[in-house]
């Protein structure tokens, strides 16, 4: 069975579609069969990955209001992973969904009938946390929090956190935190040395050993139409990117290998007060 992972964070620029894209690739090239489902209306991860977002007919919307089948709506991708294409339509699905019957599982119920053709199912979500960013999360096992080290990065974590106890208390009871994923990483940067200081003491091993930098090549690759390893196979972004895709690949392993009855951790209790007494912090230094 898929391990279906949302990749999530409402606020924008910290390198969400980024870490979809990339991650999708890292783990095609290590021959894991992956899907990447571009939720966000933007569409950036479709054009990221070499596909016109505006020719891709049918895409994500036809598959949510069912009017298309998966398997009409996959492409593939110069990559070798595939995927579900994405663009404003998909704002059109979320209305048209508002009053449907069990509107926050149709995702779910599309991504179930792919049996085991996968390994692994990649949700680009969008940066927000309505109707879409909720079908993604219960479908998914488990949510990737890209986290910039910023200051305000912080502020937005609460929201989110407040978001998975919802979805894991009403629609998903086994949804879990993946992982969160330090990206646009400066070493030089005394704010960002702080706030990943604050994330490790606060998530501890769910705080991923793997750390995006900045890099003008991650930057660049969008515009080509390309990941990042097949745009500079060499560069950093996509050496950190393939160590991402062996640490996934390892706590997978490590999770399948676990007692299947354990219970899911529950998420800190402090969840709504992180990011602001983590932000106060940082900013007296």
């Amino acid at each position: 069975m898929a391990r279906i992972i949302a990749v999530a964070n409402q606020k924008g620029g910290v390198g969400k579609t980024t870490t979809a894209v990339n991650l999708a690739a890292a783990l095609a090239a290590a021959k894991r069969k992956v899907l990447l489902v571009d939720l966000d209306p933007q569409g950036n991860a479709t054009m990221a990955s070499g596909v016109d977002k505006h020719e891709a007919k049918p895409n994500g919307c036809e598959v949510l209001l069912d009017e298309a089948t998966l398997e009409q709506a996959i492409v593939t991708t110069e990559a070798h992973y595939d995927l579900l294409p994405g663009n404003g339509d998909l704002t059109a699905a979320e209305l048209k969904l508002m009053d449907a019957i069990a509107r926050e599982s149709r995702l779910k119920e599309q991504l179930a009938k792919l049996d085991d053709k996968y390994h692994t199912v990649l949700i680009d979500c969008p940066p927000s946390l309505h109707l879409l960013t909720l079908n993604a999360l219960t479908a998914a096992h488990g949510v990737l929090i890209p986290v910039q080290c910023e200051y305000f990065a912080l502020e937005g974590l609460s929201s989110l956190l407040d978001t998975i106890k919802a979805v894991r208390q009403r629609l998903n009871p086994g949804l879990e935190i993946e992982g969160l994923l330090r990206t646009m990483y400066d070493v030089r940067n005394n704010l960002g040395n702080e706030v990943s200081a604050q994330l490790t003491q606060h998530f501890g091993d769910k705080v991923l050993r793997s750390i995006i930098p900045r890099n003008i090549r991650l930057a660049e690759a969008p515009s080509h139409g390309q990941p990042i390893h097949l745009y500079d196979r060499s560069s950093r972004g996509a050496i950190a990117y393939i160590g991402l895709a062996g640490e996934v690949i390892r706590r997978e392993r490590g999770q399948n290998a676990s007692v299947a009855n354990e219970p899911v951790p529950a998420l800190p209790d402090d969840g709504d007060d992180i990011a602001l007494d983590s932000a106060a912090d940082i900013h007296q230094e």
